[in-house]
């Protein structure tokens, strides 16, 4: 059925189908949120994976996919305290698994250490705050605050590079993205991130227009490059998506690649300035 439609109905189904169940979630938050998480990581890893198969290479693909799936619990449960022993018990098991599998894996084993090193890191390790920002006080509107954001500068990029685009940002790896697109997206993350702050303050009281301002312009700026980060590693494997797991949209990484960058920034602009 959703392959007889064109590829911008099946983006708008999809999202009217899972944006629901997400705000459920967020809204209910604790165990079935973070195992949500858990679960759209382990995916996303899975993918991250099989890029790197499609290039030749062989990560340890149950360690990423398991470990970027448990990090995230670990935070629910232990908090930020446990993440780190967590992950470096991560980088242990990593490592002794592929001295013990070399034999097996000799002509890449040492690019597939650090691939599936890095996939932990990059996944479970950042994935890993977005348990971290829903589970701080009023968690529930600080993360409909921050992921917005992205929303309102992925919006405002689009829609000005698309009308007044011209230069390239990254012309070798998104031919698409120009810098007056880019600024178009800082520029509105700013003043629709300020304007849900004003909103949300309404239960939040000491947040404020300036705080959602200062939140929107950091994320605007800096969550772009996770985005670009992820093409970067398609384009090096002539893959346009990672997967075709959501229609329209492409995989799991393609939808959660900035979001990587957003929850960490929101998180620690919150527990530091805010």
């Amino acid at each position: 059925m959703l392959a007889s439609l064109s590829p911008l109905s099946q983006r708008l189904l999809v999202a009217l189908l899972l944006i629901p169940i997400g705000i459920a979630l967020i809204w209910v938050g604790g165990a079935p949120f973070a195992l949500f998480v858990a679960l759209v990581l382990g995916l996303a890893a899975l993918e991250y994976a099989h890029l790197f198969e499609h290039g030749g290479f062989h990560p340890t693909t149950w360690i990423l996919a398991g470990g970027s799936a448990l990090l995230p619990l670990i935070r629910l449960w232990g908090g930020d305290a446990f993440a780190l022993p967590a992950l470096t018990a991560l980088i242990f098991l990593t490592m002794g698994w592929q001295v013990f599998t070399y034999r097996h894996t000799h002509e890449t084993a040492v690019l597939d250490l650090n691939i599936t090193l890095g996939g932990l890191v990059y996944l479970g390790g950042l994935g890993g705050y977005l348990v971290s920002l829903r589970q701080l006080p009023d968690g529930m509107w600080w993360f409909l605050l921050v992921l917005p954001a992205i929303w309102f500068a992925d919006a405002g990029a689009y829609f000005v590079g698309s009308r007044w685009g011209r230069h390239k940002m990254a012309p070798h790896i998104s031919p698409s993205k120009t810098w007056e697109g880019y600024l178009g997206g800082v520029v509105s993350a700013i003043l629709l991130t300020a304007g849900l702050a004003a909103l949300w303050n309404l239960r939040i009281p000491y947040l404020t227009p300036a705080h959602g301002a200062l939140l929107g312009a950091v994320i605007a700026v800096l969550s772009p490059l996770g985005d670009l980060g992820e093409s970067l590693l398609k384009r090096g494997f002539g893959v346009k998506d990672s997967s075709h797991l959501l229609p329209g949209h492409g995989g799991v990484l393609d939808r959660i690649d900035s979001w990587l960058w957003a929850a960490p920034l929101g998180y620690y602009m919150i527990v530091w300035f805010f």
